[in-house]
């Protein structure tokens, strides 16, 4: 069974720190290597500094109150 198959929400996360970084909008599909590549790939077009970012962080599940969260912090700005 593939780490992603049955995650509702995906996004990046660093690795030292574990906090999350962005929720990935869209539906995972694929084999986990895919869906690494593809999440990375869309971060990377989003943003012109994501190279840095993405040497420390992995692709991971996130929960719904992580999402709800990252929502709640994006609005407040």
């Amino acid at each position: 069974m593939n780490k992603f198959e049955r995650a509702e929400k995906i996004g990046l996360r660093d690795k030292s720190s574990k906090e999350l970084i962005v929720v990935y909008p869209f539906k995972a599909e694929g084999s986990d290597a895919e869906v690494e590549k593809t999440v990375r790939d869309w971060y990377y077009k989003q943003n012109c500094k994501a190279e840095d970012q993405l040497l420390n962080a992995y692709v991971d599940v996130v929960t719904e109150h992580e999402h709800e969260r990252k929502v709640k912090k994006i609005t407040e700005v």
